[in-house]
């Protein structure tokens, strides 16, 4: 092998020896077409486009009637932007050939260049029909590229679906064709196809891999894990499988089996953050906070910028009362994105747990300061308020709360409980009258705020002849 390689580098030497006194006027042997086409791609090689373009131009001048030598300098003009140059060798190239593909990839390139992608997309789709095997696949594909390029997406769809039906196990056209499905959301179509292509190639992991996507992106969930299964019984290794395999488990809510196939996934690829993640959010959904916690905290050190990471590894502390943990994880959340509202709100929980009133209403008081359209933020400084029984400043802040959130109802009820908590229970029983009247659902808010409530005889009294009034309503 090595002395073929020593022969093909004495042998170029020599054709290179012979073109330089060529190009010198000086006397030397006659050179081939096909040496000519070796000396042009050795220098394109090199990158040295102004010899390239010097060898062509001379190469043409002895053989003006060679179509290849002129599709290799219309491929440098348009590598070097003369694209008009090229367009103009290729009409002359036309002329003499007309079954060399190169003539309307080259075309086509050039009209891309030119800002011409229609006329590019035309001169491919009329030239398709003149070839078959490899070389129409070719063009499919290069027609795929260019409605790419000026974004005509289905089509992309379209040159793929052709290709697969020419060559169903093309591994381009399939690892291609599961982007674009997702893309165009054509996953009817997919599955029709994929379904085709594994009657005659049952054994194609690809096609099972495409099949299975298509059923995920119609919410298909356990249509999808069995595709993947086959495509994972063909190849036992195939990491893109295990990871959409557990996309789906945990859609299902399946989170022992989406645990299993994404620490497969780590087994069998290099770890990423969103693995982690994933699997940090499938031990969350099953309460097992210290597992969770370890898993957010890999997807964390991978990437420290990520505030997400921190509010979630808190949301656990949070859940298992360790506040003040939960707290230190926020701080942290809170120095990358300040603005965050759901790090503010349960920051403000946080605090208001701990008993800590004044900063619990300074962070739900930044939430309503920024968002004040936001139910939320204004539920949680209401709540506090009452909590800490700073009752006048509660009313004032509810009555901020129904003017910024167009009247909702939770804000009657909380201003009911303001108003029972100042002594005030005929002012109090109207705003829960009105509350009834607009939402009775969100009674649950009241009792959430203060059960005691209910053992006040006026409420009781209040709730029951609503049921009555609403029951005779809906009899009628």
């Amino acid at each position: 092998m090595q002395s073929d390689q020593y022969f093909d580098r004495e042998q170029m030497q020599e054709l290179l020896r012979n073109y330089e006194n060529l190009r010198l006027g000086k006397s030397s042997p006659f050179l081939e077409e096909e040496a000519f086409e070796r000396i042009i791609d050795y220098f394109d090689d090199k990158e040295d486009m102004g010899k390239a373009l010097e060898a062509a131009a001379i190469a043409i001048e002895h053989f003006p009637f060679n179509a290849t030598l002129l599709f290799k300098k219309a491929d440098l003009l348009i590598a070097t932007r003369k694209y008009y140059q090229a367009l103009d060798l290729l009409e002359r190239a036309e002329v003499l050939d007309t079954t060399d593909i190169n003539l309307y990839i080259l075309k086509a390139d050039v009209y891309m260049a030119i800002g011409k992608p229609e006329k590019a997309a035309e001169v491919l789709e009329t030239s398709i029909n003149l070839f078959e095997g490899e070389e129409r696949i070719e063009l499919l594909f290069e027609l795929a590229d260019v409605f790419d390029d000026y974004e005509e997406f289905e089509k992309v769809f379209d040159c793929l679906v052709m290709i697969l039906k020419e060559e169903p196990t093309n591994e381009e056209a399939l690892y291609k064709i599961c982007f674009w499905t997702d893309f165009t959301g054509r996953n009817e179509e997919s599955i029709r196809l994929h379904l085709s292509i594994i009657d005659e190639h049952p054994y194609n992991e690809l096609a099972w891999f495409n099949l299975a996507a298509a059923y995920q992106g119609l919410k298909l969930f356990e249509k999808a894990i069995d595709a993947y299964q086959y495509a994972l019984v063909i190849d036992e290794k195939f990491d893109y499988a295990y990871r959409n395999m557990g996309d789906a488990y945990i859609r299902l809510r399946k989170y022992k089996e989406a645990i299993e196939a994404l620490e497969k996934v780590l087994e069998l690829s290099k770890p990423e953050e969103v693995i982690y993640e994933a699997i940090g959010h499938c031990y969350d959904r099953m309460k097992e906070y210290t597992q969770a916690r370890a898993y957010y905290r890999k997807a964390s050190n991978m990437n420290a910028e990520d505030s997400k990471l921190y509010y979630k590894i808190a949301c656990t502390y949070y859940n298992e009362g360790q506040f003040l943990n939960a707290s230190k994880q926020l701080e942290s959340a809170l120095r990358l994105h300040r603005n965050q509202q759901e790090y503010n709100l349960l920051m403000g929980e946080c605090k208001l747990q701990m008993g800590e009133y004044r900063e619990a209403i300074l962070y739900f008081s930044y939430v309503v300061r920024t968002r004040p359209k936001k139910v939320a933020g204004w539920e949680a400084l209401v709540r506090c308020l009452y909590e800490a029984e700073y009752y006048f400043e509660a009313k004032q802040q509810v009555l901020a709360a129904l003017d910024a959130t167009n009247n909702k109802p939770v804000f009657y009820y909380y201003l009911s409980a303001i108003l029972f908590a100042e002594g005030k229970p005929k002012e109090a029983l109207l705003y829960l009258e009105k509350g009834l009247e607009l939402s009775p659902n969100t009674l649950k808010k009241l009792v959430a705020l203060n059960s005691s409530l209910l053992q006040h005889s006026q409420v009781i009294e209040t709730i029951a002849r609503y049921k009555r009034k609403r029951g005779g309503k809906s009899q009628q």
